[in-house]
C-alpha cells in the first residue's frame, strides 16, 4: 500500500488534541487527546451516549469539533481519501437496488472523480478486495441477500478498494452470531498485515481485551487509554459506567471478568 500524497510520514496516523464537541450547548466530547500509530488496533468502549460515534465523525472529517482538532498524518481529515467509515448495519437501507460489487466500487469514487467511469484498474481493486474478505463469489448479489457478517465484510471490502489506511468501524459485531464475529475478528488480522489502522466501537469488554492492542474507555472524556489490562480496572470501569456497571469475579480470568450492565 502506497502512502497518500497528503501524508507526513513523521506524524501519527491519527492525532487528536483537545477535541470537544457540543450539541445545543451540551457536551458530547470534552478535551479528548490521544494519538495512534500505523497498524494499531483500538477498541473504543463506553456506555450509550459516551460519544463514540461523535468521535468517529470528527476523525472522519464529517463533523467539525467545537474546540481542538484531529489530524491524519499531519493534516486535516478533509484532505484525505484514506479514511474509511464502516457504519452500523441499522443505518443502511438494505433494500437499495445495488449489488455487492457496486457497493465495493463506491470505495473508488474519490479516485475516479466526478463523471468518470471505472477503469480496469478500479475493477481490479474491487476484485482483490472481495477476494480478501471472501465475498468474490457473491459479487453480483443484491446487498439484502447477504448475512449480517457478509454485510460487514462487504463494507470492509469497500474500504480496501478505497485504499483506506485508517478504518473506523461503528459496532460492527453487534447482532452477529459467534462464528460471524470470530470471522470478522480474524479479518482484522489481515488488515493489520496490510498496515491498516483500525478503530472499533464496541460494547463487548471481553472481546476488546482479547483482540485489541489498546482500549479507549470513553464517557465524553477519556477515562483511560492504553493496554487492556491497565484500562479494564474496576475503578476505571466504575468511573465510566457508574451505577450501570458491576464487576464479576471469575476464576478463569487473571484480573476478573468485567460485565457492563445497561439501563
Amino acid at each position: 500500500m502506497y502512502p497518500h500524497r497528503n501524508h507526513q510520514t513523521d506524524k501519527p496516523i491519527l492525532d487528536a488534541r483537545g477535541v470537544s464537541v457540543r450539541y445545543n450547548g451540551r457536551a458530547a466530547l470534552e478535551n479528548v487527546t490521544f494519538h495512534l500509530h500505523v497498524g494499531e488496533r483500538i477498541a473504543v468502549v463506553g456506555p450509550n451516549g459516551a460519544g463514540k460515534s461523535t468521535l468517529f465523525k470528527v476523525v472522519a472529517g464529517v463533523l467539525q469539533p467545537s474546540a481542538g482538532e484531529a489530524t491524519i498524518s499531519g493534516s486535516q481529515p478533509t484532505a484525505h481519501s484514506c479514511i474509511a467509515y464502516v457504519p452500523q448495519r441499522s443505518q443502511v437501507d438494505w433494500n437499495f437496488p445495488v449489488s455487492v460489487a457496486d457497493v465495493v466500487m463506491m470505495g473508488r469514487s474519490a479516485k475516479l472523480g466526478p463523471f468518470n467511469f471505472p477503469k480496469k484498474r478500479d475493477w481490479d481493486f474491487v476484485g482483490r478486495a472481495l477476494e480478501t474478505v471472501q465475498l468474490a463469489d457473491l459479487s453480483t448479489r443484491q446487498i439484502s441477500q447477504l448475512s449480517g457478517g457478509q454485510q460487514q465484510r462487504m463494507f470492509i471490502a469497500r474500504a480496501l478498494a478505497q485504499e483506506a489506511e485508517l478504518m473506523l468501524m461503528d459496532e460492527p459485531l453487534t447482532g452477529l452470531d459467534t462464528p460471524a464475529q470470530e470471522g470478522l475478528l480474524d479479518l482484522l488480522d489481515t488488515l493489520r498485515e496490510q498496515k491498516v489502522t483500525v478503530m472499533v466501537a464496541t460494547h463487548d469488554l471481553e472481546q476488546a481485551a482479547k483482540h485489541f492492542d489498546k482500549i479507549m474507555l470513553l464517557n465524553k472524556k477519556i477515562v483511560a487509554f492504553g493496554n487492556p489490562d491497565k484500562v479494564l480496572q474496576t475503578e476505571n470501569l466504575l468511573a465510566a459506567y457508574g451505577g450501570r456497571f458491576r464487576a464479576v469475579d471469575d476464576s478463569c480470568c487473571d484480573e476478573g471478568e468485567h460485565d457492563a450492565i445497561y439501563d
